[in-house]
């Protein structure tokens, strides 16, 4: 395995880092972007990306302003400020500097709530994805019960209080300040998926018209409950989408939960293989 930091410049004295990971059985024409979500870095896709590059694929892993080895910023964002300003530079350098024709992207969390943001800003970029696999990701469906809606109100008040969400707490790696989690409890809170500027997100979701592949456990109850993650699917209205619910009962080794649904044993197993024959029937054709 070969792993190259790229430093993506935000201005002059911040940058975003990208990692480039590659093994000598990589291919030119197999290219794969990671997204992270929050509290998060790209360790999330260690596992999964050794896994791809034995397969061929040149995997790209952006880390979010704040996060792993990207500048740490004293001015506020939020999932629009990286759905708008920091794919948009990830979009551009791999395009215009790198000269990839086409890729497919694989998220996790709110790194597909971001992506989402992106395509819907900047629609000349939908072109240029064979497909996105989102693993664990909804923006605005995790009250499905009471209880839900009652934890969503307490970390959001517990967050505005200290001014941040604890990393720690959730057994982290990164804080995330309340300006940036404040959207995804009002989101989540209201069942409504609105930027700051009134756009309607999830009105313009349809327009997306790349297969995307969405992937969630059982096991995950609050951030990205099952119910959750099917709203946020079908909100896309795409009858090429594809859902995998990955349970004990549907046969599989185990409830997932939010974070093993993406890196664990058991998915490397038996998740992995699902996203490779994704990649695969959606890939970029060779000319």
């Amino acid at each position: 395995m070969k792993e190259e930091l790229i430093r993506i410049k935000i201005d002059a004295k911040n940058h975003i880092a990208l990692w480039k990971r590659t093994t000598e059985k990589c291919l030119d024409n197999k290219h794969i972007l990671f997204t992270h979500g929050t509290f998060s870095s790209r360790k999330v896709f260690n596992a999964i990306t050794d896994f791809l590059t034995n397969q061929g694929f040149t995997c790209w892993v952006f880390e979010w302003r704040n996060h792993g080895d990207s500048s740490k910023m004293k001015h506020l964002f939020n999932f629009e400020t990286i759905g708008k300003e920091d794919f948009k530079l990830i979009f551009n350098y791999l395009f215009d500097e790198v000269k990839i024709e086409k890729l497919s992207c694989i998220t996790h969390s709110g790194g597909g709530i971001c992506l989402t943001i992106a395509l819907i800003n900047y629609p000349k970029f939908k072109s240029k994805i064979n497909c996105i696999t989102m693993f664990a990701c909804q923006g605005f469906g995790a009250a499905v019960s009471t209880s839900n809606y009652i934890k969503i109100c307490m970390s959001r008040l517990g967050s505005k209080l200290l001014g941040y969400t604890p990393a720690k707490a959730l057994g982290r790696e990164t804080n995330e300040t309340y300006y940036l989690m404040k959207q995804w409890f009002d989101w989540n809170l209201t069942g409504r998926f609105y930027g700051e500027n009134g756009i309607n997100y999830q009105s313009q979701m349809p327009d997306i018209k790349t297969p995307i592949f969405s992937i969630y456990g059982k096991g995950d109850t609050f951030v990205a409950p099952k119910e959750g993650c099917e709203l946020f699917l079908s909100s896309f209205d795409n009858p090429l989408n594809k859902a995998l619910f990955c349970s004990k009962a549907a046969g599989f080794l185990e409830d997932y939960n939010h974070s093993r649904v993406l890196h664990s044993r058991s998915a490397s197993k038996e998740i992995y293989p699902f996203v490779l024959d994704w990649l695969d029937k959606n890939k970029t054709k060779k000319k």
